[in-house]
């Protein structure tokens, strides 16, 4: 491809050589440079891609795009913008034909909520005969084949890859969830979203090589709501109106206040035998009685926000009653049939402020008792185990202690960590540090009426030891209890 195609859409200042040259690959990792292909620098929290300018020279790159000076033979092309991850996202667009003006794209940003609303959008759409993409936390699914995620955004070059690959596999649409970082280090730059969303925004993701601080967090996530043509946003949210400071889209709300378009009305809990489950009647923009095999006031937003999104597919009533009662996410408050006398569910929840909501939601439906399991994760914050400690004890009528990914630590220690916590409260505990132990324990510990909820893993078929990933799953442990010990 020429290169002054892939610069159309960038503000640039041509350094040294040539704009009249041929581009026969985009990379922006230094192993993978080769002959006539154009190097992104792109300045990384642990490596430099400027100090590799040589290196990819020698390697046969004709082209660096770069932020700041290099020193190469004065045959290479060098290109200087103002900010090379900008760059990047830009000439990845163009190197893969922007392949989002195909396709209808939907991007969903806020703290929490993202990953089960892409999947419920997935649901409905499929559901109504869309042929949708999806890239997320969990996974990027693209026809048949599901690639398991790094990041929850990918780089953008990974992302435009997709949305060609996409493209190619015939999806019409895809859906993807957007972080406050993707929208920093411009991972979602290079094309406009058709619809942008928000879901809520809490304090989290504050730290080094994240976000300073809350309003540099709440200005990364209003970034979106410049760069999509409507935006659907969460009217109930405080910080709504800081999130759409400067916003360049069309907006419709949803929520329970009345002013939203979309409304949710008439909540009232569902129990079913082994299941849980929440109905309402949706209002406004549309008008009809929903119900969801999934607890909490959260999945009223998560489900309400689905159903503003379908509506611009005109996606049937029919349709998406149908979608929402069946979808389910991995790991997202995901209920395991086990028995019809008490309720088993998987949860990625492993932080406190995610358990604690979780189990505040659950303890709604007045379970016999409350029970959850969880451990957390080696080599990580010990204030965090304290926390999770506190908020089980606390919320929880039995904890199970347990280990999650102990890393290069003791579990026995990180167990040891998290007593600290429970200590600070009156709540009962056991410690089994085997993890498929301690499940087993919880599945035939049940009583009639009981929330089991193990929690932590969510979504994850590893653990970490040691350096080492090792196979585990709890679906396939749950299947292995009861196999060897029947209910």
């Amino acid at each position: 491809m020429r290169l002054t195609e892939l610069l159309k859409n960038l503000e640039y200042k041509c350094e040294q050589g040539s704009l009249d040259t041929d581009v026969r690959s985009v990379v922006f990792d230094s192993r993978k440079a080769e002959k006539d292909s154009l190097f992104i620098c792109i300045k990384g929290a642990v490596s430099d891609g400027h100090k590799y300018a040589q290196e990819v020279v020698e390697k046969g790159a004709s082209v660096l795009v770069v932020q700041d000076d290099v020193t190469v033979p004065e045959q290479v092309t060098v290109i200087k913008v103002p900010d090379s991850r900008y760059a990047m996202a830009c000439i990845s667009a163009a190197w893969f034909g922007h392949p989002a003006e195909k396709m209808k794209v939907i991007g969903i940003t806020g703290t929490k909520g993202k990953t089960t609303t892409t999947y419920l959008v997935k649901s409905i759409l499929e559901n109504a005969g869309h042929k949708v993409g999806l890239i997320g936390t969990i996974e990027a699914i693209i026809g048949d084949k599901v690639i398991p995620a790094a990041n929850t955004t990918p780089e953008s070059y990974i992302v435009q890859q997709y949305f060609a690959q996409m493209a190619e596999a015939g999806c019409d649409s895809v859906v993807m969830e957007v972080s406050s970082q993707g929208l920093m280090l411009h991972r979602t730059a290079g094309f406009l979203f058709d619809l942008g969303i928000f879901t809520n925004i809490e304090p989290d993701h504050i730290g080094p090589n994240e976000h300073k601080d809350f309003d540099d967090y709440i200005h990364c996530k209003g970034m979106l709501f410049k760069q999509c043509r409507v935006g659907i946003v969460n009217a109930d949210d405080e910080h709504l109106d800081k999130v759409l400071e400067g916003h360049t889209c069309e907006l419709e709300t949803f929520g329970f206040s009345e002013k939203a378009d979309l409304r949710a009305k008439n909540l009232h809990l569902v129990t079913g035998k082994g299941t849980l489950g929440i109905a309402y009647q949706a209002e406004g923009l549309m008008d009809f009685p929903v119900e969801i095999d999934l607890p909490g006031k959260f999945s009223v937003y998560n489900s309400l926000t689905a159903i503003a999104i379908c509506r611009h597919f005109g996606v049937s009533v029919e349709n998406i009653q149908k979608a929402l009662k069946a979808a389910k996410v991995k790991g997202r408050i995901e209920m395991i049939k086990v028995s019809e006398e008490f309720t088993l569910m998987i949860d990625y929840a492993h932080n406190a402020m995610s358990l604690e909501s979780l189990l505040t939601t659950l303890r709604e439906y007045r379970p016999t008792r409350l029970v959850c399991l969880f451990g957390c994760g080696g080599n990580r914050s010990k204030l965090r185990r304290y926390e999770m400690g506190e908020v089980s004890g606390r919320l929880a009528d039995l904890t199970i202690i347990t280990s999650d990914n102990p890393r290069n630590e003791e579990p026995q220690a990180i167990i040891d960590d998290i007593k600290i916590g429970i200590g600070r409260t009156e709540g009962e505990y056991v410690e089994i540090a085997d993890r498929k132990e301690a499940i087993a324990y919880a599945i035939h510990h049940g009583q009639p009426g009981d929330i089991i909820v193990l929690a932590g893993k969510g979504h994850e078929d590893y653990q970490e030891i040691k350096g080492k990933k090792y196979p585990m799953d709890e679906r396939d442990l749950i299947r292995e209890i009861l196999a060897e010990q029947p209910l």
